[in-house]
């Protein structure tokens, strides 16, 4: 697995060369990270497949080793959990700290131990991202919740089904409903619900170990609560966010580039967003698809010419977590496009970055900013706010004349598995050295 880097790291890239090749997805970082909260609900051995080895998971990694549960790796790469004994309740405030993902180890430890306390989670600095949702279907299947100093203190005397209406279609509310649901005691539909592809891979992760779940891939999901939940193996789904990152990159760099184990139905919407600016992909045979070089990337204005917006919301929307590649591609695309990311207050706030790169951007508010390309990008040091602005970054400087420098690149990390050295592969001149 991989070793935490340094914080003084950088990447170093040499721009304007086309790459080649076949890479393979590695497993949907947003599914692993509540599958892993989730091998708490047993006490029996579960086994997964294809778990990325991203920062992110080492962080819930060390959640899940703080509580009592054992980890091993298996010759084929897989990991084997085991939480027949869960040590505490009280998550380590300094561990949470690291990764938002841990406010998923509420609902588990709500069903199998009765009691959390869960401190404020960490995360990307990407806007407010509200926790209200979970304490409200927490409270309908039957907890109290206390508020001690920064940390919500949970426990209920048994868990009971319930009807839910979410008042967003959050995804990690949702996994989290699901996760305390399987082994409430009775009926729980949950209205509104998140549907995402990661939302479907936990629920069927569940169902895997002897959940009872219906309307998968839905807005409206029905969990009868069962007594307890067995072992199991089973494999990660591949990660499309890392897939359409492929894509960016490869349109953009004018590469010849094949990418294996994609889910047409995972990327019917971001090959729609992408299409705005002039991608097509080729569909092959076995699951893969393959982005041509040499794309003649222009903007597809909107009927009457009105300048044409690429938006994100809730499955099956575009997703938010592309915004900022979307907005790294616009910039080598003839035209003017909208990029319209409606979910997070300073997620756009990165474009200053790519302005310094030559792009011209106007950032009209914290959810809009307008581009206008192709514009020569050139190399120069920047840093990395977040997950995706990094891997923004990293594509533009892929595309860039000279050399761009990466710092912070520790948030890449905690997304895209050793992008650097599967870049390479690729035919990518980029090096990963001290500060």
């Amino acid at each position: 697995m991989l070793a935490c880097p340094a914080v003084s790291q950088q990447f170093v890239i040499q721009g304007g060369h086309a790459l080649a090749g076949t890479v393979t997805p590695t497993g949907n970082k947003n599914a692993a990270l509540p599958i892993l909260a989730a091998t708490l609900l047993t006490d029996e051995e579960v086994v997964l497949e294809n778990v990325p080895d991203i920062l992110d998971v080492h962080a819930m990694l060390a959640i899940l080793d703080d509580l009592g549960v054992s980890v091993r790796e298996e010759p084929d790469g897989a990991l084997a959990f085991r939480a027949d004994t869960i040590r505490g309740t009280v998550l380590d405030p300094d561990l949470c700290r690291r990764i938002r993902a841990s406010v998923l180890f509420a609902g588990p430890l709500l069903a199998r131990a009765g009691s959390v306390t869960l401190p404020l989670p960490g995360g990307d600095f990407i806007g407010r991202r509200r926790i209200d949702t979970h304490l409200i279907a927490f409270r309908a299947l039957g907890a109290t919740i206390d508020t001690p100093d920064r940390a919500y203190a949970m426990s209920h005397a048994g868990l009971h089904g319930a009807e839910i209406f979410l008042d967003e279609a959050s995804v990690t509310a949702t996994e989290n409903v699901v996760m305390a649901a399987v082994l409430a005691n009775g009926r729980t539909t949950i209205l509104n619900a998140a549907c995402e592809p990661h939302v479907q891979d936990l629920a069927n992760f569940l169902v895997a170990l002897g959940a009872q779940i219906d309307g998968i891939g839905t807005n409206r999901i029905v969990i009868d609560g069962v007594e307890r939940l067995h072992g199991g193996r089973f494999r990660i789904g591949p990660d499309y966010i890392e897939i359409a990152s492929f894509i960016g990159l490869a349109a953009i760099t004018g590469s010849d580039l094949v990418v294996s184990e994609a889910r047409p139905d995972d990327l019917r919407m971001i090959l729609l967003g992408f299409g705005r600016l002039g991608i097509h992909v080729e569909w092959l045979d076995g699951g893969a698809l393959r982005v041509p070089p040499d794309q003649s990337l222009e903007v597809v204005q909107d009927e009457g010419r009105a300048i044409p917006k690429i938006d994100d919301g809730p499955w099956p929307a575009f997703p938010a977590d592309l915004t900022s590649i979307a907005t790294a591609v616009a910039t080598q695309a003839r035209g003017e496009v909208m990029i319209f990311e409606k979910m997070f207050e300073n997620r756009l706030f990165f474009v200053d970055k790519l302005v310094a790169m030559g792009a011209r951007i106007i950032l009209c508010d914290p959810h809009r900013v307008v581009v206008s390309g192709p514009a020569q990008l050139y190399g120069e040091r920047v840093d990395s706010p977040d997950i995706r602005a990094g891997m923004a970054m990293l594509i533009a400087g892929l595309a860039a004349k000279g050399t761009t420098t990466i710092g912070n690149i520790g948030q890449i990390d905690r997304g895209y598995e050793r992008i650097d050295e599967r870049l390479r592969t690729l035919g990518a001149r980029i090096e990963r050295v001290d500060d």
